[in-house]
């Protein structure tokens, strides 16, 4: 008995594997880009729908403020108190025109960076969590390379210019996608207008980004500009269930560019079921147990990110011949791999009832059962 329960165990354990995610086949995008860079990032699937010299190390100006704003997140509650230096006051650019000696949360702040990408938040946040603009873009670095990015590098917190400080189209992408993970954040960067009053002061900060008010469905990201980087953008939208992500950089047209990218995604992509809660059911024979089988059915329903024109194929069926008492409600029994192009999905098959020990059974006779 004890041999065959080993046996059952190291079947099922092969069977759990968890299945990998690989990209989409192709892009069929055919749109005019005015973007010197541009990438469209699903990342569900951590999968590029379309790139145009996505590799290609280009300044970012203001779309820094995304990962000084992960880093700020990571590091920090939001209900802290920052106190301005006067390192912070008077930087060149886009500003929130803090004071010294002013206090302000790392909240407030954030919005700052985030929807009015005030360089002087930017500043304030960088001395706050590392004392210092050098120390905290050795955070920034460390965290792209992490994240695995190879084409990105960070020597300040706002993005001001500088020749090493760059990143490309498919890295930003990533960065962005990091940010929307954290849902804080995701909420900051699709909100339009923020007003915050402390006592007798009250400030209010405007998002730059157009695209929350001229896209259905955007919900973020980042812009940013300088004359040396041209127009930059990351841009996001959640639509059905898909979320985009869209990178331009120096794009004399980004707006445009972003629009089209995301609607060309939507058209492809489709949030799809591929399998309901109580699919697969059967009956399973049970050994040495109180039943002579139970009922086993998929663990839940699985949703799957897809190109419309890719289908769901079961790909193996992974359920033993036979099971070994006690069981329990709700136990792994096996699962179900599906396959969408060339990625694989698995759903859990699990007991539907309890099956308990009857130590009196004849292990033996009911063998003979099954296999007769």
């Amino acid at each position: 008995v004890y041999i065959c329960v080993i046996i059952i165990t190291l079947l099922l354990l092969s069977m759990l594997s968890i299945y990998a995610s690989a990209s989409f086949k192709a892009s069929g995008f055919s749109g005019k880009i005015s973007a010197k860079a541009a990438a469209l990032y699903e990342p569900t699937n951590q999968s590029f729908l379309y790139t145009k010299n996505g590799d290609a190390r280009l300044p970012m100006a203001s779309t820094t403020k995304i990962m000084t704003a992960i880093l700020v997140a990571e590091k920090c509650r939001m209900d802290e108190t920052v106190i301005i230096g006067p390192e912070s006051v008077g930087i060149e650019g886009s500003s929130a025109y803090l004071r010294e000696g002013d206090e302000y949360t790392v909240l407030e702040l954030t919005y700052a960076l985030l929807l009015q990408s005030a360089n002087d938040a930017a500043t304030a946040l960088a001395y706050y969590v590392a004392g210092g603009a050098t120390e905290f873009a050795d955070l920034m670095n460390a965290k792209a390379e992490m994240l695995g990015l190879e084409n990105t590098h960070f020597t300040n917190p706002h993005g001001l210019d500088d020749e090493e400080h760059y990143t490309c189209a498919t890295d930003l992408a990533k960065i962005g996608a990091c940010l929307l993970e954290n849902e804080l954040l995701s909420e900051i960067v699709s909100t339009y207008k923020k007003t915050f009053t402390y006592g007798e002061r009250t400030r209010t900060y405007i998002n730059h980004n157009k695209l929350l008010l001229s896209f259905d469905d955007a919900n973020g990201i980042k812009t940013g500009f300088t004359k040396r980087c041209g127009r930059c953008l990351v841009g996001s939208a959640m639509r059905d269930g898909i979320q985009l992500i869209c990178v331009t950089l120096d794009a004399p047209s980004d707006w445009n560019d972003q629009k089209s990218m995301m609607e060309y995604g939507f058209d492809v992509l489709e949030n799809a079921q591929i399998c309901k809660r109580g699919d697969f059911d059967r009956s399973v024979p049970v050994l040495s147990g109180s039943k002579d089988s139970i009922s086993v059915s998929a663990k839940e329903d699985i949703w799957i990110i897809k190109e419309k024109s890719e289908s769901a194929a079961v790909k193996s069926i992974n359920i033993p011949r036979y099971l070994i008492a006690p069981i329990n409600e709700g136990d792994t029994i096996g699962n179900v791999v599906f396959e969408v192009g060339d990625r694989t999905y698995a759903v859990e098959i699990v007991a539907n009832e309890s099956a308990s020990a009857a130590s009196r059974d004849n292990i033996f006779t009911k063998i003979k059962k099954i296999f007769r």
